[in-house]
């Protein structure tokens, strides 16, 4: 079996369901209150998105777990913030892969590899199924760093919304 063949298989049998059970209703809600919090410390908006899987058209097309979060960084106008401080923590569960984009600010800031330090963090335990605790660890993480850089000292505004997308 080719490697596309496999692939399209992947995507065209992976549900919404698969991703619901991955991050139930708590899940959500502990993703969103870690996103509010860490916001509170920093100045970059973090945004994270779940997708089940990729149209099949894209499986076909070769669009990449990669492509796929920069669309929808774009798609959810992420690079539109005040300070270009945005930031997509990106999981395709077909594909299983967790992908960061960031804005300008945020990429000259942060060096490729804190941001794949905090990506492993969630693909080392989601192939155990820990998908909550690895989530939760790794927002942790990118919270960390983004107050670091981007320490928040005078409470600024909430620019994009700290819920998480389920695709």
């Amino acid at each position: 079996m080719t490697k596309t063949m496999k692939r399209l298989l992947q995507h065209l049998f992976t549900t919404g369901r698969s991703a619901r059970k991955a991050f139930p209703a708590t899940t959500l809600t502990a993703i969103q209150t870690k996103i509010a919090e860490g916001e509170r410390t920093h100045r970059a908006e973090a945004r994270m998105i779940v997708e089940s899987s990729l149209s099949l058209p894209a499986v076909l097309n070769g669009v990449t777990s990669r492509q796929r979060a920069q669309e929808l960084f774009s798609h959810y106008r992420m690079w539109d913030t005040e300070e270009n401080v945005g930031v997509l923590l990106y999981v395709n569960i077909a594909d299983h892969k967790v992908e960061i984009v960031t804005d300008r600010a945020v990429g000259r800031a942060i060096a490729k590899a804190e941001w794949q330090a905090v990506c492993q963090t969630m693909t080392g335990e989601f192939a155990n199924g820990t998908f909550h605790d690895s989530t939760l660890a790794a927002l942790e993480k990118l919270n960390n760093l983004l107050a670091a850089h981007f320490p928040d000292t005078n409470g600024k505004p909430n620019e994009l919304s700290d819920r998480p997308l389920m695709l």
